[in-house]
């Protein structure tokens, strides 16, 4: 509920009290003053979600603490009023940066539509700043492929939007988890509502909690404003838990809580939340053998796996390599202004014969190279692609195996230690998304021997945040 926070400025006593008992029995925190240097007492101690302000007040009028208002960087919504409606006032008013007008007297209906209207604008606001501070490279992008596998993938989307049930979805790195999680969100009757993605991964575990719940003023330090976690935002939508494996012991038992009763608390806040959301998780773990690793909570593991998705990886659906290919050329020739005349036919087997551990994001990534490095009007060719030497530098491409259990180069030569080694950090880079944090972890060394060994590959020396244990990076290819 965006809307917690009200202050009534009346300077009327009956209506000042009839209408902070209404606010109060709908459950909001509210004051009540019936002067303008009041009202600014309570501003300057709190933020405040909404004001309801008389237009003529003792010690001036209500526009005056209008126009005051929209200096502030936070500002509550303010609905004026008054007993001496004019069209004149109505339009002042809203010029000045109202977001109601109401007469008196009013009813109770008008003042729960007000405040209906009220709650949805602000968790609209807030959405779209969360949205506008995401960069979101998915939306947009549908499941592409004319495999079995994925025409029944899509038929399961179907099946399951239409419901709210929980979805979990399990799948490598890089097959397009994301996608249909995007997918069933928009062919469910959801669809109108926010879609709120959070990554697990990503965020650190000291404010994981936040982000999921939110808090309050003053929670921790650095705690300056209330925040609305994801949750709230997705009021009425879709939350996306992306990589949900991740998530610590402590923050699984109150995220078990918020499936099983859809309620939660801020951090350092006591009022009970309801929320509204449809849960979709995404891993690229077996969560299975976490449960059985006393890594994952097997409860939580229910209350997510009511409706299991698994998403091939690509090597699965080898039909729709060349298919995806194409639609990649187009997609980045027009992003990178590259006229390509289609793909030849070495570059189709080289496509066709390669494993692609990284799944779709590998072949993504290669096309959009080999669009880069293509002149002006040619095809895209094998050597454009790099899957024979540049490969053993990509992240996620992993070498071939001899028939004498060696791993080997494209040309059958045994590979070198050091050689075998990086291959096998990048490996672990792509299963981890890039990750450096978890990969180190993977790997079972420390993050600083992780980071100077890419520097080391690179080429460059050790970088200047080395002393940095616990950044979050991600690697730029």
């Amino acid at each position: 509920m965006p809307i917690e926070k009200i202050i009534v400025v009346e300077d009327d006593l009956i209506v000042r009290k009839n209408l902070e008992q209404q606010l109060r029995n709908r459950r909001y925190d509210v004051a009540a003053v019936d002067n303008l240097a009041a009202a600014g007492d309570y501003l300057a101690r709190d933020n405040w979600d909404l004001m309801l302000i008389d237009v003529r007040l003792p010690d001036g009028e209500g526009t005056e603490l209008l126009r005051e208002l929209n200096s502030r960087p936070q500002k509550p919504l303010v609905v004026m009023m008054s007993g001496f409606g004019t069209v004149e006032s109505a339009v002042e008013c809203m010029r000045e940066g109202a977001f109601d007008y109401l007469i008196k007297p009013f009813s109770n209906e008008q003042i729960d539509a007000v405040l209906k209207k009220a709650e949805k604008f602000s968790q609209l606001v807030k959405v779209n700043e969360y949205l506008s501070n995401e960069s979101d490279e998915a939306s947009g992008h549908e499941l592409l492929g004319k495999s079995p596998a994925m025409e029944n993938l899509r038929a399961l989307i179907r099946k399951v939007a239409r419901t709210n049930a929980t979805v979990l979805i399990q799948g490598e790195s890089g097959t397009g988890k994301e996608l249909v999680a995007r997918a069933i969100h928009r062919q469910s009757p959801r669809a109108s509502a926010p879609f709120i993605r959070v990554n697990c991964a990503a965020v650190p575990e000291n404010l994981i909690e936040s982000e999921f719940f939110g808090h309050e003023k003053g929670a921790f330090t650095g705690a300056m404003t209330k925040r609305e976690g994801r949750f709230e935002l997705a009021h009425s939508g879709t939350i996306l838990l992306d990589e949900v494996s991740e998530v610590s012991p402590t923050v699984q038992a109150k995220l078990l809580r918020v499936l099983q009763e859809r309620e939660l608390e801020r951090v350092g806040g006591n009022r009970t939340i309801k929320v509204d959301v449809r849960v979709v998780a995404t891993t690229n773990r077996h969560l299975e053998q976490s449960v059985e690793k006393k890594e994952f909570r097997q409860d939580l593991f229910f209350r997510l796996n009511v409706v299991p998705i698994a998403v091939p990886p690509l090597r699965e659906r080898k039909e729709d390599v060349v298919f995806l290919a194409e639609q990649f050329m187009h997609r980045f020739a027009r992003k990178h202004g590259v006229r390509v005349q289609g793909i030849a036919s070495d570059c189709r087997a080289a496509l066709e014969n390669h494993n692609w551990p990284g799944n779709v994001r590998e072949l993504q990534n290669v096309i959009e190279r080999a669009v880069i490095l293509s002149a002006d009007g040619d095809c895209l060719s094998a050597e454009n692609l790099g899957l024979s030497g540049l490969s053993v530098a990509a992240p996620g491409a992993g070498a071939a195996t001899g028939g004498d259990g060696f791993n080997q180069d494209g040309e059958g030569n045994l590979l070198t230690l050091a050689e075998l080694e990086k291959r096998h950090i990048f490996a672990a880079l792509a299963r981890c998304n890039d990750n450096r944090t978890h990969a180190a972890k993977l790997l079972e060394i420390s993050i600083r021997t992780l980071r100077n060994k890419l520097n080391e590959y690179a080429g460059k020396g050790k970088g200047a945040d080395a002393d940095n244990e616990e950044e979050e990076e991600t690697i730029s290819r």
